[in-house]
């Protein structure tokens, strides 16, 4: 979906402009802040969760959106600008970096985040049970199934001495993350390139490099900026013939070969859950970090025989989705 589309569907540049039409009506205002790109469908999932705790977007709620569009050294003047219009409860979508930027904008502000790093780690919140503070939210906690992600790329293409790992500055963790991969890595015998990738323009150079280096596979970080672009670099990953594993399942469906991690839209929702229940008058600090209960395991079979790979049939029965 195109950026003209997004902007139908929430709903025109009523939701991008501050002192829109709906600011005049007695309603309270979400300020969505995200770090990347507009994710429609991740957008849409968290506006279910809303609608699922009561509050109907347009009608007793309105939503600014605020896009990073994948520069991260914009997110603390868009959370300024949010704290500014005094919004009920802030979004913050997309990252670790979305969620620490909001919470230096304010202490008063309920924020709800979404993101895939370890929340008291990376100082958001004090526990997971107990947050304390302003903030709380929905941690797909990434780092704890990369390991996971990378012994399946193994299972699949055992003859790739060196798997080359996308990193993105929009993680801010990505350092701790990238020490546990090294550690599985090692235990698996295979060793790691890391190529840190901000823009289209990168895909093909890194790819380039991978070439260069003899790199035979590779593993794609968790990040908002990847999933915002995922149709580009699975297209790349195609061009180049590299198999690839992803984090979510929304880069198989675009046709990669494999994806295994936390349902990102369902998490989305529980966020928009999470807001709808702050403006009901729950605090944050008493509403435990939630996390994922299920991962998913997609395999794309067209993906695999275009890259001419036969897919173990115990990957095949671990899958929970196998596209044909």
């Amino acid at each position: 979906m195109r950026r003209r589309e997004f902007i139908a569907l929430i709903g025109g540049a009523a939701l991008l402009r501050p002192g829109a039409a709906l600011a005049q009506q007695p309603v309270p205002v979400v300020g969505y802040l995200y770090s990347a790109t507009p994710y429609p469908e991740e957008f849409a999932a968290f506006r279910d969760g809303l609608t699922q705790a009561g509050f109907v977007d347009g009608q007793n709620v309105a939503i600014d959106y605020r896009s990073a569009e994948g520069s991260a050294e914009r997110l603390p003047a868009l959370a300024a600008e949010l704290v500014a219009r005094r919004v009920s409860v802030i979004a913050a979508i997309g990252g670790d970096v979305t969620a620490l930027a909001a919470k230096a904008a304010t202490t008063t502000i309920p924020i709800v985040f979404l993101n895939g790093s370890d929340p008291v780690q990376s100082g958001l919140v004090a526990s997971i049970n107990r947050p304390g503070g302003n903030v709380t939210g929905v941690s797909l906690f990434a780092g704890t199934v990369d390991a996971k992600r990378l012994e399946l790329l193994h299972q699949l293409v055992p003859q790739a001495a060196t798997i080359a790992v996308f990193n993105n500055a929009l993680v801010a963790e990505s350092g701790a993350r990238s020490q546990a991969l090294e550690n599985a890595a090692r235990t698996l015998g295979v060793g790691l390139g890391f190529f840190n990738v901000g823009s289209e323009e990168d895909f093909d150079k890194a790819f380039s490099a991978m070439a260069e280096q003899k790199i035979g596979a590779l593993f794609v970080s968790g990040s908002p900026f990847f999933i915002s672009r995922r149709q580009p670099l699975v297209d790349a990953a195609a061009a180049h013939k590299v198999p690839a594993i992803y984090a979510w399942r929304e880069f198989a469906i675009a046709g990669g070969l494999m994806s295994y991690g936390a349902d990102v839209l369902d998490s989305a929702r529980q966020a928009g859950v999470y807001a709808g229940r702050i403006l009901k008058g729950e605090k944050p600090a008493e509403l435990p970090v939630l996390q994922p209960t299920k991962f998913l395991f997609v395999v794309n079979l067209k993906a695999a025989k275009a890259l001419g790979l036969n897919v173990p049939q115990p990957l095949l029965v671990a899958a929970d989705e196998v596209i044909e």
